[in-house]
């Protein structure tokens, strides 16, 4: 076999590792060193993100972007697999499906506060100075904002193949420029909420001893072994991945074998959102091994803090990659509809969410909001990236809130593919679709608020 650079294939996954390793490093140095970035609170992951974004503009670096697409799909599940195997606080167990439900309410009630938005933007567009305007392009705001890349490449690729000119572009533009704005303004946010006293975030290290960082108990002696703590993490990670995709691959082709047509649109789904199979399979497992360490087992396998530090990472791979991989060339066209909304998805969001998450969170506000921010204006990722600033360990529920509620939004979110397609059928079906969605909005928001009232 030919190991030379001659030989892209060997080296290309080494490369682009390399590159995202590079502006890590940069950005890290960038933010420590320059008071202005340090004070603006961008992240490094995504300070080298946009680095890496210029560069490849510019052409200082080549950047494979089906790479780095695969490593943001497979970094999301890793990241929150890690996560759930964590051994839980006691004192938060019993409380994760309640308030998994609300957050997976808040999720899809947001999805309806942008498609309503959207329908009115492209509806009037329409009707006014854009006659040839696809009226139902406006469900790609929550597709591209509240369901990333993944959806909004389906539902934009389905909306050009029934007469929206350049929709799968479109439906990418709007996912890529979702996520900017989740880093760009939620930072501004985070600055904001900073300069009035709502929230405090540090730059200093947390400080920690040695012995606190690495052994979780006495009881504990597998550092002693053969094989280092942090392979058995990371082989527990991989494995609940490994059966992952084999129980995902079962269910679709179980799908398939039933009904292709349903297939077409659940299994798509199914592999979208397979950090929630994941996270599931996580959680299972988890349960094993303390029902085996109740049983007798000596050695708890899981340590909170290096799946905290591997979570991390993979987070961090994630962002930069994912960065990294936008398409500029998808803004092009259809300028007038991308920027209308963009911008009131922007703000309806944001208003939104301060609105519902003051009865979902009340005991971490700001957390629980800006996290959610960050999903449903970009990615699960994005919500992450921006809770770290305020909770950096990850100690708040609200992490967690992202995965239980999107497995609950999954149950919720039904009637939205049903609205996609209604849209397309006709200008009056696209009408009764902006009717419903609203309709389903106040739906959702009357089981938020009654919840709510029921706990206090």
């Amino acid at each position: 076999m030919d190991y030379s650079a001659a030989n892209y294939g060997v080296w290309n996954a080494m490369l682009q590792l390399g590159y995202i390793a590079a502006v890590i490093l940069i950005a890290n140095f960038l933010r420590r060193n320059i008071e202005f970035i340090r004070k603006s609170m961008i992240p490094v992951a995504v300070l080298g993100g946009f680095i890496l974004l210029i560069a490849k503009e510019i052409g200082i670096v080549k950047i494979d972007d089906i790479f780095m697409s695969i490593l943001t799909y497979h970094g999301i599940a890793l990241g929150f697999i890690a996560m759930s195997l964590r051994i839980p606080d006691k004192k938060n167990e019993g409380d994760e499906g309640r308030v998994g439900f609300r957050s997976g309410a808040v999720i899809v009630s947001s999805y309806m506060v942008q498609g309503v938005v959207g329908l009115i933007i492209t509806i009037g567009l329409a009707l006014t100075v854009k006659p040839d305007m696809f009226r139902a392009a406006g469900l790609l705001l929550p597709m591209g904002f509240g369901q990333g890349p993944g959806q909004a490449n389906n539902v934009g690729s389905t909306y050009q193949t029934l007469g929206f000119e350049g929709g799968h572009s479109f439906g990418l533009a709007i996912a890529a420029a979702g996520y900017i704005v989740a880093c760009v303004v939620g930072v501004i946010i985070l600055n904001i909420l900073r300069g009035k006293g709502l929230i405090k975030v540090s730059d200093a290290p947390v400080k920690r001893k040695l012995a606190e960082d690495y052994f979780e108990s006495d009881e504990d002696a597998s550092v002693s072994e053969s094989i280092d703590k942090m392979s058995i993490q990371l082989a527990m990670i991989l494995v609940v991945y490994l059966i992952t995709y084999a129980v995902t691959r079962g269910l679709t082709s179980g799908i398939a074998a039933i009904n292709e047509g349903v297939a077409g649109t659940v299994n798509t789904l199914l592999w979208g959102f397979n950090f929630i199979i994941g996270s599931a399979i996580a959680i299972l497992l988890r349960s094993v091994l303390e029902q085996l360490k109740v049983k007798g087992l000596k050695r708890p396998y899981q340590d909170n803090y290096l799946l905290n530090r591997l979570s991390g990472l993979f987070f961090d791979i994630m962002i930069v990659a994912g960065i990294a991989s936008i398409d500029i060339e998808d803004i092009r066209g259809l300028f007038l509809p991308f920027v209308l909304l963009v911008a009131a998805g922007t703000v309806v969001t944001w208003f939104h969410l301060k609105w519902v998450c003051k009865a979902v969170y009340p005991d971490y506000y700001y957390e629980g909001l800006i996290s959610m921010y960050g999903m449903m204006t970009g990615t699960i990722s994005s919500g992450v990236l921006l809770l770290r600033e305020l909770d950096s360990e990850l100690e708040t529920p609200a992490a967690n809130n992202l995965v239980v509620g999107s497995s609950f939004g999954i149950l919720l979110g039904a009637p939205v593919l049903v609205l996609v397609g209604l849209a397309t059928k006709s200008p009056a079906m696209c009408y009764a679709t902006l009717g419903l969605a609203a309709l389903y909005l106040v739906i959702l928001d009357v089981i938020i608020f009654k919840i709510g009232r029921k706990r206090s």
